[in-house]
């Protein structure tokens, strides 16, 4: 018979599951995916409001589009998202309220903007859709079917992600075609399973110019890249490289290739091809890291020397302290033990907005747990994927950092609340700590509602740091 330790058979529902039921609605979508459930300093807006009411809740200044917290934050990252051209306020303020209207689910939400996205990649209303037209529209799609992906494992069809998720790559290869000039892409040489990556430049005079590697989060979508750093980057005269690593975008629902705690195994061979290249300054290449990758880009930065400038936004020690304690306390050295607990105690107890939350963090970590959500139930072995996530701790690897560093932070951070200060205090490399405020609307993690503020803080940042030559 397997043991179970007094601390881990203490574990009933109320005790284990203490906030997950707010936690199913406290996630975040596209490139700032945090890995568990919310903290107390999270959102919790009191009301359901319109798509034009603004929030009465704990964090001032928030707009409320839905009352779950979860549903709430991915609409506001769609709504900030237009700021570059990858939505439209109109458009999602209709799916909102078409949302709202219906009652808000993993499934109303998925087919709502799942719709959208259907629309936009075909000819709009009354006249075939020009050059540019088409490729701002697929554009659009794409973050509405990204929109759509992150819910689709607690709806109806859970089977269909792969084909959700391929669907908005269909949009986001159409609008790369379709740009001018269009990305450079290839498939980056990594392990058994090559990195696609997709490189852009301002044109293609060949000119030899600094560029930024932009590395998303967990369930980040590449739009989400193009908000948060591409297009400002184009504007200020670099090149920005994109690419989906482990546990990201192809790599993930298509690939089958987890999370990897070596994350300089996967920008190495990215720095291999960027120095290669005549039209890159192989003397100014920057790394940046949105949401979890604020811990993925600066364990790679330890290691990797031809790194000129660091940015983590924000900076993330250690992503299992994501989760709240209640779920950590469920993780034991021994795997028998843990798993007893967790199919016997936890499992059986769970709502349906729990498991869908918790089917939707440990996909990225397991494929046994992505191929079970997708057929609608839950994944049995929780201590491996639990461990690949306590593995990613980088608080014993920042002092290694050399390359100058800037270190975001943001008001009401809901999942690192603290961490990126702490990170910031053992970086010995020349450092920068910015906190982004509610008092521009910049609060949250990701500044989902001013990502063009963050990208000017950013990119002001690195061209001060590594200025021309």
């Amino acid at each position: 018979m397997t043991h179970v330790s007094k601390n881990a058979a203490d574990l009933g529902r109320r005790t284990a599951l203490t906030g997950l039921a707010g936690a199913a609605g406290a996630l975040l979508a596209g490139g700032c995916t945090p890995l568990g459930a919310t903290s107390a300093q999270g959102p919790t807006p009191s009301r359901t409001g319109s798509a034009t009411g603004s929030a009465d809740g704990a964090t001032p200044g928030v707009m409320t589009l839905f009352k779950d917290p979860g549903f709430n934050f991915n609409g506001l990252l769609a709504l900030g998202a237009a700021g570059q051209g990858s939505s439209e306020v109109g458009e999602v303020l209709t799916a909102v309220n078409e949302i709202n209207k219906a009652g808000p689910s993993p499934q109303t939400y998925t087919a709502a903007f799942k719709k959208l996205g259907d629309q936009l990649m075909v000819a709009p209303v009354g006249g075939k859709a020009g050059t540019g037209t088409t490729r701002l529209r697929a554009l659009r799609a794409a973050q509405y079917y990204g929109q759509a992906l992150f819910f689709v494992l607690g709806s109806d069809a859970p089977g269909g992600e792969e084909r959700l998720y391929k669907s908005g790559r269909r949009g986001w290869d159409t609008f790369c075609r379709l740009s001018g000039p269009p990305p450079v892409t290839a498939a980056v040489p990594y392990g058994r399973t090559p990195l696609p990556v997709w490189f852009f430049r301002r044109d293609d005079s060949g000119e030899r110019r600094p560029t930024v590697i932009l590395t998303n989060g967990s369930d980040g979508q590449n739009v989400d890249m193009w908000t948060y750093g591409i297009q400002a980057a184009l504007e200020r005269g670099w090149n920005a490289l994109v690419y989906d690593g482990p546990g990201q975008g192809q790599l993930l629902f298509v690939d089958r290739v987890v999370f990897t705690p070596r994350w300089e195994t996967v920008v190495t061979p990215l720095v291999d091809w960027l120095v290669a290249r005549t039209d890159v300054d192989a003397g100014r290449i920057a790394l940046t890291g949105l949401s979890m990758a604020g811990n993925l880009a600066p364990r790679a930065a330890a290691f990797e020397g031809r790194i000129a400038a660091l940015v983590a936004m924000p900076g993330v020690l250690a992503p299992w302290l994501g989760f709240p304690p209640e779920i950590r306390k469920i993780l034991t050295p021994d795997k028998a033990e843990t798993n007893n607990v967790w199919n016997k105690q936890v499992v059986p107890e769970l709502t349906p907005a729990e498991a869908a939350t918790l089917k939707k963090r440990f996909e990225p970590f397991s494929v046994p747990a992505m191929l079970a959500a997708r057929d609608g139930k839950m994944f049995t072995d929780f201590h491996t994927p639990a461990q690949l996530i306590k593995s990613l701790d980088i608080t014993d690897v920042v002092g290694r950092i050399k390359m100058p560093t800037l270190v975001l932070d943001y008001d009401d951070e809901q999942f690192y609340p603290g961490q990126p200060r702490q990170m910031f205090d053992k970086l010995t490399s020349p450092k920068d700590y910015v906190k982004l405020t509610a008092a521009t609307g910049a609060q949250l993690h990701c500044s989902p509602m001013a990502p063009q503020q963050h990208c000017e803080v950013v990119f002001d940042w690195l061209q001060e740091t590594l200025p021309g030559r």
